[in-house]
């Protein structure tokens, strides 16, 4: 008893149905949709019962402030947290001079309108740095997808004008490869004109200090695509 099984069409083409491969891109400048800043809430104390009260004090004012955004904030996440001893440079011993502590914070906002005062006023509190911004897209942003689009679109037509040149017509897409989609103005470094802000001020301060005035960086975002295609047979002879 025999099984007929399917012959598997050849990974090149044939005078009767020829293969053309092409790349198609796109590239898009769109705005950004979120926004990080990085917190860093530090302490220091001749032992480590005041520092560790001070740095708890500290982070708790300055999630409260975070927090009184309400929807503006897409995400806080608290980071590492360490307290450490600082030890004298001279004499004999393990003589301890101070303890330090610090708390890493991170914030993402959508709302960027009020991004620049959030950031000052966090700036201004006691022993407090801020980092930032990073300018990025959502990871299913709909700017992603159009890139994505546009990249296949210019595969089409790229592959059609090959067939065209020959006299012949696009028969049918036999593979379509995504080589890679990616944002340039990810988490991984600083935008240009990033702004790092540390401050030691009062904390009985009462006046707030004016907003800074960020402009969002616009983002790149790259798709590409390699397709190929079978035609119908060329004309030759035209």
């Amino acid at each position: 008893m025999t099984t007929d099984t399917p012959t598997p069409a050849p990974s090149y083409g044939t005078p009767e149905t020829p293969r053309v491969a092409v790349r198609g891109e796109a590239q898009l400048e769109v705005d950004p949709e979120i926004a990080r800043i990085t917190l860093t809430v530090g302490a220091r104390g001749t032992d480590r019962r005041t520092a560790l009260a001070d740095l708890t004090r500290r982070n708790t004012h300055v999630i409260d402030l975070v927090k009184s955004y309400g929807d503006a904030i897409e995400k806080l996440e608290t980071g590492t947290f360490s307290i450490s001893p600082e030890l004298t440079r001279h004499g004999r011993g393990e003589r301890i001079r101070a303890y330090h502590g610090r708390v890493h914070l991170t914030v993402e906002l959508s709302d960027f309108t009020t991004l620049g005062e959030l950031t000052t006023r966090l700036a201004d509190l006691e022993l407090t740095s801020v980092t930032g911004p990073w300018w990025s897209l959502r990871p299913d942003s709909p700017a992603r997808g159009e890139a994505r689009r546009q990249a296949v679109r210019e595969a089409v037509q790229r592959a059609r004008e090959y067939a065209e040149a020959l006299g012949a017509r696009l028969a049918a897409l036999v593979e379509l490869a995504d080589i890679g989609a990616e944002n340039s103005g990810g988490y991984g470094m600083p935008a240009p004109g990033a702004m790092r802000s540390v401050a030691y001020g009062s904390a009985g301060a009462t006046d707030t200090p004016p907003a800074l005035d960020l402009e969002p960086q616009r983002q790149t975002v790259y798709a590409q695509v390699n397709a190929r295609f079978t035609m119908t047979p060329p004309d030759l002879n035209a």
